[in-house]
């Protein structure tokens, strides 16, 4: 089964119902069952076969591919068997996605937070944001589509607060000339940088009023009674290129899961359901030992996950919520597509390794913001959704719910430079009332103006160099040797 080159193993995948359990042929586009109308999974009836090879030999295997030079195999497709085994090498789409750094906490950071934490930087991806994990795989199948069965033209489709839709128009602009791409975007609520990514990228983008949860009901009406092909988290394929995170946090840590939290924002909850199915996937294998810890971290503004799993396990019910602004913008969505998948995989993750390694912690946005201005002013390069997962850390701290042993890596989701608004805001004083946000003197930075243009013309240049050193050696209070 293991040999070197493009694997030779083919897997057998259904997209499986988690509400009527009904299965249907993976080699169609599926977004919610026909029947009841949940959501998928896609299972490979072909996994038990990989339980042929030892954990030991699979580790081997994925350590030395890290290393290889076949392009389909260096991304996200370093581990193929676990993720998508049903593509050709001339399917798979690379642009790079993947094998983004784990970087662990500067110790002023450690120090202040007191607990061992790393930050694994998704914004390192193509588009800056951990979608394009998931994009690589759903275009892979989508391209693989076109080609077999020779579509004219097929209409890629999202609804967005900005990564996704950036996510998806690039890989649409790479991907094969049939496919279109159009983006649905909330009016107001997605960020200059973020808007910038699928205009540049050639997408039609139309914007709505509202949220997302509104864009993301038009999107699903769509799917449901026109051939389009819906890329968000309802798409199960993207949930397994998400997998990937999983993988790479062990295979940095060289596969010891022991002592290990991750802390990962909900949102749509696509990711942190991608995340518990990867690490099963690795215990079943034999590839680690023991799971981490999951935490899964939500805005008071956008919390309907939280809400649901503060009630008594006998009584839960689970209802969306009206969201408010958040600075964790990819967060803000208060009905998520992906919850029956949440709340499957965390009754499955609990059953294998105990109750407590699920949870759910609520911050506020204060936090947030804060939590990315102190991890940033520290050497790191989180974004709010980052800061959310610190905030959440120290919230957990807070309710004893982490061990002083334990090792915390937070999903830093995407670049810090797509929030740098909500940076400027703060720095400024300038959040609308909706955020409950109010700067603190410790946190902000604005830069020095020490000359004006009036009295730099009235200067030589000498004069201006010698009065401008004059003026940063008082700022900087240097005195000569």
């Amino acid at each position: 089964m293991i040999k070197s080159g493009f694997p030779a193993y083919r897997g057998d995948l259904r997209y499986h119902c988690l509400g009527c359990e009904k299965e249907y042929p993976g080699d169609e586009l599926y977004y919610t069952c026909p029947e009841c109308g949940s959501v998928f999974l896609l299972k490979d009836h072909n996994f038990p076969n990989l339980k042929e090879v030892s954990g030991e030999k699979w580790r081997a295997l994925f350590d030395a591919r890290a290393a290889g030079k076949i392009t389909a195999l260096r991304g996200i497709f370093r581990f193929y068997e676990l993720i998508a085994p049903v593509f050709s090498e001339q399917d798979i789409v690379y642009l790079g996605e993947g094998n983004t750094p784990i970087i662990f906490a500067s110790d002023r950071l450690r120090k202040n937070v007191g607990q061992n934490l790393a930050f694994k930087n998704d914004g390192q991806n193509p588009s800056a944001s951990f979608k394009d994990r998931g994009m690589a795989c759903a275009f892979s199948y989508l391209g693989r589509l076109v080609r077999e069965k020779n579509w004219d033209q097929v209409v890629a489709i999202c609804a967005s607060t900005g990564d996704t839709s950036a996510s998806a128009a690039l890989y649409a602009a790479y991907a094969d000339n049939r496919i279109k791409s159009v983006v649905l975007l909330p009016h107001g609520k997605v960020t200059s940088q973020q808007l910038s990514q699928p205009l540049g990228s050639g997408a039609l983008v139309i914007e709505l009023p509202g949220v997302f949860d509104d864009c993301m009901r038009v999107v699903e009406f769509l799917a449901d009674n026109f051939k389009v092909a819906l890329l968000n988290s309802k798409n199960a394929w993207r949930i397994l290129g998400q997998e990937s995170y999983a993988f790479e946090v062990a295979q940095w840590l060289d596969w010891d899961m022991q002592d290990t939290a991750l802390f990962v924002p909900i949102g749509n909850a696509g990711n942190i359901t991608a995340i518990m199915s990867g690490f099963l996937k690795l215990k079943d294998l034999g590839l680690i030992t023991v799971l981490p810890r999951i935490f899964g971290v939500q805005s008071r503004h956008a919390d309907p996950v939280f809400r649901y799993y503060q009630q008594k396990p006998e009584q839960r019910s689970f209802s969306p919520v009206q969201v408010s602004p958040s600075v964790a913008q990819a967060a803000m969505i208060g009905n998520p597509v992906s919850f029956p998948r949440v709340r499957d995989l965390a009754c499955i993750y609990e059953k294998v390794q105990g109750r407590g390694t699920f949870n759910v912690v609520q911050v506020e946005e204060q936090a947030i913001i804060e939590s990315m201005l102190l991890a940033n002013q520290n050497g790191h390069i989180t974004c709010t959704q980052g800061g959310e997962c610190l905030a959440g850390l120290m919230r957990a701290r807070e309710l004893r719910l982490m061990d002083k042993n334990e090792l915390a890596i937070l999903d830093s989701t995407a670049h810090a430079l797509k929030f740098s608004n909500f940076q400027e805001m703060y720095f400024s004083g300038s959040f609308p009332s909706g955020y409950d946000i109010v700067p603190k003197d410790e946190y902000v930075n604005s830069p020095k103006q020490i000359l004006s243009e009036v009295e730099k013309e009235r200067m030589s240049q000498e004069e201006f160099t010698r009065a401008a050193a004059e003026k940063v050696i008082r700022v900087l209070g240097l005195k000569s040797d």
